[in-house]
């Protein structure tokens, strides 16, 4: 067996029941890249005590990624990044709505459900209309301008 084989293999053992890599992991992933990146600027223009700061940062990212990626809990990871997607899944899909209202800007409107509060799409069509919304099944009147 060749040397690489062998070293693939005793990887694949040594990953066995580990947690690995998840998008928070790949999160914290580029985080630490970035946080390197400044760190190398900052060596260079000589601020010493921001180096110390964004090195500091480094290593505790560093830490953080290597602690979830070979942890055996799989439960508190997952929970961990459960809420990482409920705090950052509410800003993704501020600005995914903010594109699709930008994209749909001449052919639709979208209107907040006054009972629900759910986001519509709605053709665009000049008057008053009636729109019942497909979330809480309730008729209320649209006007576009």
């Amino acid at each position: 067996m060749r040397f690489f084989d062998r070293l693939r293999y005793g990887m694949a053992r040594f990953m066995e029941g580990r947690y690995g890599m998840d998008p928070l992991n790949r999160v914290l992933f580029f985080v630490y890249l970035g946080l390197l990146i400044a760190g190398m600027v900052l060596s260079r223009l000589q601020l010493r005590l921001a180096y110390v700061i964004v090195y500091l940062l480094e290593l505790f990212v560093l830490f953080a990624f290597l602690y979830r990626a070979f942890s055996r809990n799989h439960y508190k990871r997952r929970a961990e990044n459960d809420r990482f997607f409920g705090f950052f899944g509410s800003i993704k899909a501020y600005f995914k709505l903010r594109q699709a209202k930008w994209r749909d800007r001449k052919t639709h409107v979208y209107r907040k459900c006054p009972n629900c509060r759910a986001v519509l799409r709605l053709p665009k069509k000049r008057g008053k209309h009636v729109c019942c919304c497909p979330k809480c099944r309730r008729d209320f009147s649209v006007t576009v301008h």
